[in-house]
This record gives C-alpha cells, sequence and structure tokens, in this order.
C-alpha cells in the first residue's frame, strides 16, 4: 500500500469515527437523529404503559389463563421485544409495554379483547376466534393493477377443515366475522378455501384494514377480557444506577484498550481505535433497527465490547507468532489475517445460528437478545476483519515496519494434555457431572434445582400509595431496605405510577404474615394514604396481588426448542465445515 493510499484510509476512518461520535452524542437535526438518547429504552430505564385486563368469565381455568398471555405476549412484540405479560391474580392479566406514553393510544391499536365468530348467514357459527393463527393487514394488485389493502388470515388445522367446508358450500354467500355481537366485516366467498389461509377484500384503506386485522387478533384469545385500568408508568430504576452502568462501559473500554496496548504495541492502538469505532456503530445501529434497550441491555453492549476484542487477540497473537517463526513483517500481516479469517468467521457464525433460530421461534426478550446479539457479532467481525486490517495495513505503509512495533510472542512451556490425557477426562468429567449434582442437592433442599429470578418463578405484587411523594432514587435509597429487611431479597422491582403517589412493588413471593409485616413495616417509615371502604371503615391504600412469571410456560418451552434445533444447526454446519 503507497503512502497516498494509506493515509486516505486514514482520513476517512477518522472521518467516519467523528461523524458516528458526533451522530451518538448530539444526533441530527432539531430532533437529533440517530443520537443515543433517541433510542427507545425498556421499563426498567424509562417506564411505559402497563395495563390490567380482567376475564369476563368468573372463574376461568389456568390452562385458558396460560393460553391468554402467552398469545398476548406474542401480540405485544409487535411493539417491543421487552414487553411483557403476566397474570395477575386468579383472572388478571397485565400488559407492560415500554417507550410510549400513551396509554389511550395503545388500547385503541391493540383493540378491545372480546368474542371473535364466523357466521353463516343464518346465523350458525363456523368456528370462533380461537382457531385463527394470524391476522395482518396487507397490500395486493387488483385486475386493474392498483393497489388494495386487504386482510389476510390464517387458521389452524381444525379451523382450516371447518372454513373448508364452510366456504364450499357457501360459495357466492357472505360469511360474517361478529366480534362481541356485532357485524364487522361480511365478506362475499368467491371460491372454496382449504389451504387455511384467505384474503379478505373490499374497499379498505390501510387504516381500516388494521382495524378489522386489529379485531380479529384481539378476538382470538381464548378468554374474554375487559379493561379495568390502564397507567402510565416511571422507570423502574433510578438515574443513577444507568449513569453508574454507563461509567461502568466506559472504564470497562479504557481498561481493554490499555491492556491491549501493552500486549500488542501498534496493533493494541489499532484494537482500540476498533474498539471505539465499533461502541459507535453499535448505539448508532440500535438506534436505527429500533431495537429497544434495557439495563441488562446496556450489560450485553459493555460484554460485547469485550467479545468483539477476541478476533483482535487472534489475529494480533498470530501475526506476532509468525514474526517470531522467521517471517518478515509484511508476510506476517498478510498470513496472520489469512489463517485467523477461518477462526473468527467460524466460532462467529455458529453464533449467529443461534440468533437466527431464537429470533425465529422465540418471543419477548429472548428474541430481543437474540437481535442485540446478533447485531453486536455483525459489527465486531467487520471493525476486527476489515477496519483492523485497513489500519494495520496504513501504519506498515507510514513505516511501522519493524518488528519491535509488534512485540515479541510469548515462550510458554507446552503443557503435553494427549499424553497426560486420562487426567484430563476425569477433570472433564468432574466438571461436566458436578453442575447437575449441585443442581439435585439445591433441588433437595427445597431451593429448586436453580436459583430462579421473579421473571421464572413469579411472585407477588404491592401496590401501595403513599401520603407523600417519593422520585425513583428515594424509593431506591429509602423505601427498598425496609421491604428487603422484611422479606430478606434484594430482587425488589418498583414501578412509580406517573402523576400519582402510587408505587407498585414486585417481590418473592410473599406469606400472609410477611404482606402484614410489610404492610406495618412500610407504614411505620412511609405513612400509607387512607381511603373509606364499601363498608364505611377507613383502610390503608395498599393492595396484594400474587403474579405469575413474565416469562410463561409456553415462552420456556419455545426458548428450549430453539436452543435444541440452533445446536444441532451448529453441529451440522462443523460437520460440514470440518468434514475434510
Amino acid at each position: 500500500m503507497k503512502k497516498r493510499n494509506a493515509g486516505i484510509i486514514l482520513a476517512v476512518i477518522a472521518c467516519v469515527l467523528v461523524l458516528l461520535i458526533i451522530t451518538a452524542s448530539v444526533g441530527w437535526g432539531p430532533s437529533g437523529t440517530g443520537a443515543a438518547r433517541n433510542i427507545k429504552l425498556g421499563l426498567d430505564l424509562e417506564g411505559g404503559v402497563s395495563i390490567t385486563y380482567q376475564a369476563v368469565e368468573a372463574n376461568p381455568s389456568a390452562e385458558d389463563m396460560s393460553d391468554t398471555v402467552y398469545k398476548l405476549q406474542q401480540r405485544v412484540d409487535g411493539y417491543s421485544t421487552e414487553a411483557s405479560v403476566y397474570q395477575e391474580g386468579s383472572n388478571r392479566i397485565n400488559i407492560e409495554i415500554p417507550g410510549v406514553s400513551n396509554a389511550d393510544e395503545i388500547l385503541e391499536d391493540l383493540g378491545k379483547p372480546g368474542s371473535l365468530q364466523f357466521q353463516l348467514a343464518d346465523g350458525t357459527v363456523i368456528l370462533d376466534g380461537t382457531h385463527v393463527t394470524s391476522a395482518e393487514a396487507a397490500s395486493q394488485r387488483d385486475n386493474m393493477n392498483n393497489t388494495e389493502y386487504v386482510v389476510q388470515l390464517e387458521f389452524d388445522k381444525e379451523g382450516s377443515e371447518a372454513f373448508a367446508k364452510a366456504t364450499r358450500e357457501n360459495v357466492g354467500k357472505t360469511i360474517s366475522i361478529v366480534y362481541d355481537g356485532e357485524t364487522v366485516s361480511a365478506p362475499r366467498v368467491n371460491e372454496a378455501i382449504t389451504d387455511g389461509k384467505c384474503v379478505i377484500s373490499g374497499s379498505f384503506t390501510i387504516e381500516s384494514a388494521q382495524e378489522l386485522a386489529s379485531y380479529i387478533r384481539i378476538g382470538s384469545l381464548s378468554l374474554e377480557l375487559e379493561e379495568i385500568r390502564s397507567n402510565v408508568v416511571g422507570a423502574q430504576l433510578g438515574q443513577r444506577a444507568l449513569s453508574t452502568s454507563l461509567i461502568g462501559g466506559i472504564i470497562g473500554l479504557l481498561i481493554v484498550i490499555v491492556i491491549m496496548i501493552i500486549a500488542y504495541k501498534i496493533p493494541g492502538i489499532i484494537a482500540g481505535f476498533a474498539l471505539v469505532l465499533y461502541a459507535a456503530l453499535d448505539l448508532v445501529a440500535i438506534n436505527a433497527f429500533d431495537m429497544t434497550l434495557t439495563l441488562p441491555g446496556i450489560a450485553g453492549v459493555i460484554l460485547s465490547i469485550g467479545m468483539a476484542v477476541d478476533a483482535n487477540v487472534i489475529i494480533y497473537a498470530r501475526i506476532r507468532e509468525e514474526i517470531a517463526s522467521g517471517k518478515s513483517v509484511r508476510s506476517a500481516i498478510d498470513i496472520g489475517f489469512k489463517k485467523a479469517l477461518s477462526a473468527i468467521i467460524d466460532g462467529n457464525v455458529t453464533t449467529l445460528i443461534a440468533c437466527f433460530v431464537l429470533n425465529l421461534m422465540a418471543t419477548g426478550s429472548v428474541k430481543g437478545f437474540a437481535q442485540s446479539l446478533a447485531l453486536g457479532i455483525v459489527l465486531s467481525m467487520f471493525t476486527a476483519l476489515v477496519i483492523s486490517r485497513l489500519l494495520v495495513n496504513a501504519c506498515y505503509a507510514f513505516g511501522m515496519s519493524d518488528e519491535k512495533y509488534f512485540g515479541k510472542a510469548l515462550k510458554f512451556n507446552r503443557l503435553h494434555m494427549i499424553a497426560k490425557r486420562k487426567v484430563f477426562f476425569v477433570i472433564a468429567i468432574v466438571c461436566m457431572i458436578s453442575g447437575p449434582v449441585f443442581c439435585l442437592i439445591n433441588n433437595a433442599n427445597g431451593n429448586g434445582a436453580l436459583n430462579l429470578s421473579m421473571e421464572f418463578r413469579g411472585g407477588t405484587s404491592t401496590d401501595v400509595t403513599f401520603e407523600d411523594n417519593y422520585e425513583i432514587d428515594d424509593i431506591d435509597s429509602k423505601i427498598k431496605p425496609v421491604i428487603q429487611g422484611v422479606i430478606d431479597s434484594a430482587e425488589i422491582q418498583s414501578q412509580k405510577v406517573s402523576g400519582s403517589n402510587e408505587i407498585v412493588f414486585k417481590t418473592r413471593q410473599l406469606s400472609v404474615e410477611e404482606r402484614q409485616e410489610l404492610t406495618e413495616a412500610l407504614n411505620a417509615e412511609f405513612p400509607i394514604a387512607t381511603y373509606t371502604d364499601n363498608e364505611g371503615n377507613e383502610a390503608l391504600s395498599i393492595n396484594f396481588e400474587t403474579i405469575s412469571s413474565t416469562i410463561s410456560n409456553e415462552m420456556r418451552r419455545d426458548a428450549v426448542i430453539a436452543v435444541i434445533i440452533a445446536v444441532i444447526c451448529m453441529l451440522v454446519y462443523i460437520w460440514f465445515r470440518f468434514a475434510d
């Protein structure tokens, strides 16, 4: 590479980095397009909308409640992969959607959960909404090649058979879609529909097509629901928690860069530059792809920075080994990148396979994790294999061709693992069986095989209205320690209802005695507001409800299946990749 070309490359990369940093820090235009402050944040960092539904049926079965929670979770994934749905008590369902502030808008878009039926002209019910697997607004070309808006439906196996029979016997007649006793559409049957998929066409606008699709989707629930309250809730964590996380990320990045410089000299500086570029790219990409960032997501970004340096370590270690074997610096750079390429690609492709399967099959936060991880992997490969190589070659063209700029390969005493294979087999077997053994011991002690959080176990929701107003930082530093002292657990989530003194705390399952003790402890330190009940007595404004896990059994099943399929796909890739 000539010096002139090297100078151009360095200048272009430097300009790109400056533009990315400006974009991530302040953005462009009046709204700050691309700025990190415009990234959608989760309930823990920004708050959002909380909606509570109640089943119309007096005593719904646990199976129907679980099925309804699962279907609603799939529905709200369209707003955010960090949205959560969980059961409260025996007949209520809570929906929490981050990053929005208008509860009425969400309610209108989500629709009113009611009963849905497909009926013939004489009122005969063909099937109900529980057999609808999907309903989406779409567009297609009509006979005049004009764009028309339609609603596309898909039915399950039982629904497909019933719909095929009905359409076969009623060609030229109408089939009404009845929602809560009101006909919302009455399309005419043009032909028998036997594949379980149908298209409703007519004089739709995009808005009316979306509205009908929303009616059908929400009417496909196992239970008929009614809204009993909706609130805008504040962030679960204070500004201090966010600032601490960001500072921790910056410190971690700086430490990694310093270690790389000490270990690899000039390549370490290049790796540090590439890491800063990667971090800026990641923030801009998260914004561009409209991903929702939570506090665990921030931890994931920080972790991905550490993972991004792995590829640089593989490359630069290989370059130093080639130099130590007698190769020239020029030759060592080319061979180092070439030989490291396959290891980097193989390691990242297998992880990308897992991300693809999880994104395709899983729901909720599992899907969000897969998306953010895949984004980080792709960007880290780009910065390591493209940006780092351009920078190393440019630095070489500017005269940094002496071996001293790359450091010396460290010499290690060889560990003869094959010769001592019996010892290492024993160590490996002990490590493999220790995990299941400790799980069994933990389960025998009544703590469960794994120490699961509330997302998996559920717990108790405590709704308290205080006499005074408390901000998030006050809740974290003053109120939570009192709760922790009663329940002997640090796992406490809090949400403040905007515009009120109402705060919702979520903890592990509490007994009747613990609930009473918690009420007394809170009222002693932070006076609870009172109200007059139906019998005219004054009562404290505190309410306890048992809540289900936000990760339902169906979500766990989907995630486990996705992991098994991902492992199989990775093994197949490895088998073909190393078949020779």
